[in-house]
């Protein structure tokens, strides 16, 4: 399963096919976004620079940006990108997968990066990728939140609604090679603090 593969299908997927919550109700689907952002902003500073990657159509950076935040969503599903901007018109948009962050952002750096639901979809080798990248678009001391499970039987995911998770010695290695201190948060998320690389 290449991060092309896992693209593709989440943009030809059928809405309802890309939040359980959706197939209760749309109320649900966005409420839950609500309380999401809730929980983020529990430790990301107030009114910071933050990116969404892997943004969908805004279930959570539509309430980030109500919150005061300056956000930045980022998908490289241009057909999500278009619901998000079809629902909040003022949110910055940027289509573009992890390899593409760069070019757009240039030398500006976020306060924060989260990435809900993204990095479970990837291969190790796709994950390791897009974790580098988020960590590179991220100021030193800026906080990264990942979605990015550990098992005691690590598994790597086969299909693009598969789940992969890592061991914790393969995780505390990526981090200490990608420039990240772990923050205890209480959230349901690994929360990151981005240092300088080993």
């Amino acid at each position: 399963m290449t991060a092309a593969d896992v693209i593709h299908a989440w943009d030809q997927a059928d809405p309802t096919a890309i939040h359980p919550l959706r197939r209760v109700s749309e109320d649900a689907y966005w409420e839950s976004g609500e309380a999401q952002a809730a929980m983020l902003a529990t430790v990301i500073p107030p009114g910071v620079k933050v990116m969404d990657f892997g943004c969908g159509d805004g279930r959570v950076a539509i309430p980030m940006a109500e919150l005061g935040y300056e956000v930045t969503a980022v998908d490289a599903s241009q057909r999500m990108l278009d619901r998000l901007t079809q629902r909040a018109p003022d949110v910055t948009t940027v289509h573009a997968a992890s390899d593409g962050i760069a070019a757009h952002l240039g030398r500006r750096r976020m306060d924060a990066v989260y990435s809900l639901a993204v990095l479970i979809h990837h291969s190790y080798a796709d994950c390791l990728n897009i974790i580098t990248k988020l960590r590179t678009a991220t100021k030193v001391g800026g906080l990264l939140i990942l979605d990015w499970p550990v098992s005691d039987e690590p598994t790597e995911a086969s299909s693009w609604i598969g789940v992969t998770t890592w061991s914790r010695e393969q995780q505390a290695d990526a981090c200490t090679r990608i420039g990240l201190e772990r923050v205890d948060s209480g959230l349901p998320w690994g929360v990151y603090r981005a240092a300088k690389p080993a």
